[in-house]
């Protein structure tokens, strides 16, 4: 995988990838439209940050390049990629159990908070990516 060198994009499966950790300043770019929604995303060496219709749906810190990023209500899947070990944040359903896999392996279940929010750390080394899976129980 590569970084994502138009910040966003479609793709042909109906996800979206986004971000470019290689990037030595922020870079941003606004009301990008895909399947009725707006995305905005901010991105660089140090975060990557991604908006659907004005509300935070991923952050990672430090930056990443993200691909097929699907969301729906069952389930968050994408492929992520960085040049270290990154903390990603994702806007969940409130108090909610999700399943974790990452890469082959199943780490386990975790509740979101009060505001949806899920933390989890992914061990990254540049030019490989990672399967993120997350499933809602």
């Amino acid at each position: 995988m590569a970084v994502i060198s138009e910040l966003i994009r479609s793709e042909s499966d109906g996800t979206i990838s986004f971000g470019d950790y290689s990037l030595a300043d922020k870079k941003k770019l606004d009301n990008f439209k895909h399947e009725g929604a707006l995305y905005k995303v901010k991105t660089f060496a140090d975060i990557t940050k991604l908006e659907r219709n004005g509300m935070f749906v991923y952050e990672s810190v430090p930056g990443t390049s993200v691909e097929k990023f699907n969301c729906s209500s069952e389930e968050v899947s994408f492929l992520v990629e960085g040049k270290e070990d990154a903390m990603i944040t994702l806007e969940l359903e409130p108090e909610t159990e999700y399943d974790i896999s990452v890469g082959d392996a199943n780490v386990g279940k975790m509740k979101t908070n009060l505001s949806g929010k899920l933390n989890i750390s992914v061990e990254l080394d540049p030019g490989k990516t990672v399967s993120i899976d997350i499933k809602k129980i």
